[in-house]
């Protein structure tokens, strides 16, 4: 039987959720529309591997598969290591057996928990419930609202030196290789040392007839010479040094460029102290924000922390995310994610902050050139044009090939760090090499793989879109990359079995379709961007901040194969410092926008699915109650004694209800909200003076990765006239 799933997350999407969800299970309850939760928190996922609560995410999974499936699915953490220490840390506090994640697992149990905490780690989430492509793009409503209503794009400075910096060779990018599997087979990723030795890194890998398989390699040499000129280039300029790269979805490539990273930056101190730190079971992997404290445990600890000060003083000069607070770029691993920082200090006029919290020009250093030259043609566009303006620019929405894991976001079990130097063999079963590397110790070595069903459903959506939005569609992708070029024969032979007739259909290299997109955009145009996994990250942060101001606010459909839906409420980069917010003064900045814009469609794929046409009227006056909402300005505030997360639930609620009252397509629905939107009408005042009346004061939730429901409920449904007036449904 179908049902809503509405997901469980963390963070501020979890406290949100705790005000949010009793008002949609009310209303939905009126319309006979079921609404059932799964947890899928990093807690949650922690606790299920080790048998200590249900495999929710495993579910869903399945459930995805099928065309029953309508999952409303909120941001979650993707961990990255220091993260994940952190969550079984306060799982293990609250009495839960969970073991210590084992750094260099040795023996066999060793390595089972690690496998464990692995299956947790990084994006584990999104593969498994994405068995669709997505839809993603800024709904009319947000789109109006940002036109009458601009941010502001700040204008780069004169001769700004703001810049990115990129390897260009010897990354992933160019060392890629790439086939096109012609019958069904078993692979394997085998290692042949220069010693002799044969090292299987991965066996038993199923591929399917027309499946593209990718290898490639970082050669850690060429980054590390790479990272040192780019340091250099910082102190020159005399701007700030920044990395940006995706450690949480990247979760095993990325980690290891940022611990290059942190040793390049601190070199003299790494080559005389690294021994000592390694003992210690410190890596810089993990950020200054794990070693730093636990210097306090060694006996030469406190000379260690002043040799990491003196460089800090020394060496160029770094971008903080805090500098309140001492948090450098290079603290923790998950802290600068490239799809966020990056729109966000092209928006800020080209500047970060440094360490007195002054705003200055930056090295934007992404080690890797796969998606670098995005960002830089935006750059190189604004210096030139100057900033984009939201009152009057056009959009980019985004067809997205995501499903089955397709593309580098489905590669962290093919990726290895190369323990000795040899060759890398991508084998087939008869023992003929597909691919090969040759690779020294350290480097970095990845496969991954894109089915070709998830390939033609991508090209069927991006037809549809462009028909059903009468905009241009481009393919963002370069016939010089390995990869690209064995998509663009996918592209060009299955276009024709769609009528592409009157549509403009167009493949560019990703610099060129970003020039395109964003001289269309200054004349008020839209542009599809039809893009593989990576940029459909990168491009539904990058142009939603440029246009609207934030990511969160974009309506993200992911149609799924078998006919189900999954719907997407936005980016969740924001997130740990609204909670940070609650805690401290009860104010919880975070926007739902994209809750409610994610329901509209799920309502209404329930009334597919169920034959419920009340579920259907649901959405339409949610929708309309939406575009209400944002006209009357009822998004959370940014201090206190303003509306927060809770008061836009209230309006939310207000409008939605009252809409339900107008309408005449629901005699029922229309009698049976009618008392509830005389009552939070009446109780207005009341209302919004109890929601404001919590702010100010610390708030206790009982835990950060898992913390105790009814303390959030508490925090969370402070507002005894809103509660009895749901009450009443």
């Amino acid at each position: 039987m179908a049902t809503i799933i509405y997901t469980h997350t963390d963070e501020a999407p979890l406290l949100a959720t705790y005000s949010f969800l009793p008002v949609v299970s009310a209303y939905a309850a009126k319309a006979g529309v079921p609404v059932e939760t799964r947890d899928i928190s990093v807690a949650a996922r922690i606790l299920a591997q080790f048998g200590l609560a249900d495999d929710a995410l495993a579910e869903l999974g399945e459930l995805a598969k099928t065309p029953e499936a309508n999952i409303v699915k909120l941001p979650n953490i993707s961990a990255s290591v220091p993260q994940l220490k952190a969550a079984i840390k306060e799982l293990q506090e609250k009495g839960f057996a969970v073991p210590n994640y084992p750094e260099d697992p040795s023996t066999p149990e060793e390595k089972e928990i690690r496998a464990k905490f692995d299956k947790v780690k990084g994006s584990a989430v999104n593969p498994v419930l994405r068995e669709g492509n997505s839809d993603r793009r800024a709904p009319a409503s947000v789109k109006n609202y940002a036109k009458s209503h601009p941010h502001t794009n700040k204008p780069f400075g004169e001769g700004s030196k703001t810049n990115v910096a990129t390897m260009g060779e010897h990354d992933f990018k160019s060392n890629e290789k790439s086939v096109t599997i012609t019958a069904d087979d078993t692979l394997s990723i085998v290692l042949e040392t220069t010693a002799g030795e044969k090292v299987v890194l991965k066996e038993s890998l199923p591929v399917i007839a027309g499946e593209i398989v990718d290898a490639t390699k970082m050669d850690v040499a060429q980054l590390n010479a790479f990272l040192r000129n780019a340091i250099a280039r910082a102190e020159a300029d005399d701007v700030l040094f920044s990395v940006h790269l995706k450690a949480t979805m990247m979760k095993v490539s990325d980690p290891i460029i940022f611990g290059h990273v942190v040793k390049a930056y601190f070199a003299e101190v790494f080559e005389k102290y690294g021994a000592d730190l390694a003992a210690a079971g410190l890596s810089a992997n993990d950020g200054l924000g794990s070693i730093l404290p636990a210097l306090d445990g060694l006996a030469n600890g406190s000379e260690i922390k002043a040799a990491f000060e003196a460089a800090l003083a020394s060496g160029a000069r770094l971008s903080y995310v805090n500098s309140d607070k001492g948090i450098t770029n290079l603290h923790v691993p998950s802290d600068v994610i490239v799809d966020a920082s990056m729109p966000a200090m092209i928006r800020n006029g080209g500047r970060m902050w440094g360490v007195d919290g002054g705003e200055a020009e930056t090295l934007a250093v992404i080690p890797d050139s796969s998606y670098a030259s995005v960002y830089q043609a935006v750059i190189d566009d604004v210096k030139a044009n100057g900033p984009l303006d939201p009152a009057t620019i056009g959009s980019v929405p985004n067809v997205g090939l995501m499903a089955q894991k397709a593309e580098e976001y489905g590669s962290h079990d093919k990726t290895f760090e190369i323990p000795a130097a040899g060759t890398v063999r991508v084998l087939g079963s008869n023992g003929e090499a597909l691919l090969e590397h040759d690779v020294e110790a350290g480097d970095i070595w990845r496969a991954c793989q894109t089915k070709d069903v998830p390939i033609r459903d991508w090209v069927k959506l991006a037809v549809n879109r462009a028909r059903a939005s009468a905009t241009p569609a481009i393919f963002w992708l370069d016939e010089t990359r390995a990869h690209d070029a064995q998509l663009i024969k996918k592209v060009e032979a299955y276009l024709p079995e769609h009528d592409t007739t009157g549509l403009e259909i167009q493949v560019l290299a990703p610099a060129l379709a970003t020039a395109y997109s964003l001289e269309r955009m200054r004349r008020g145009e839209d542009t599809i961007s039809v893009t593989g996994n990576v940029l459909r990250d990168y491009n539904t942060d990058l142009f939603p901040i440029l246009e609207v101001g934030t990511s969160a606010k974009m309506l993200s459909v992911v149609p799924l194969i078998a006919g189900g839906g999954l719907f997407e409420t936005g980016a969740g980069g924001s997130a740990p410092k609204h909670v940070q917010q609650l805690v401290e003064e009860n104010y919880l900045r975070w926007d739902s926008l994209g809750e409610f814009f994610a329901l509209v469609p799920a309502f209404e794929k329930y009334a597919e699915q169920a034959g419920v046409p009340a579920a259907t009227v649901l959405a339409g006056a949610l929708d309309r109650a939406t575009a209400t909402f944002l006209e009357e300005d009822r998004s959370p505030g940014r201090k206190l004694g303003t509306l927060d997360n809770r008061g836009s639930h209230f309006y939310l609620a207000l409008y939605w209800a009252k809409e339900l009252a107008a309408q005449t397509e629901d005699a029922d629905l229309a009698a049976a909200f009618a008392p509830l939107a005389e009552k939070l009408t009446a109780g207005e005042a009341t209302i919004v003076e109890e929601l404001k009346a919590v702010q100010g004061e610390p708030a206790d939730i009982g835990g950060y990765y898992y913390p105790d429901g009814e303390k959030i409920d508490k925090v969370m449904r402070p507002s005894a006239t809103l509660n009895g007036a749901l009450a009443t449904l």
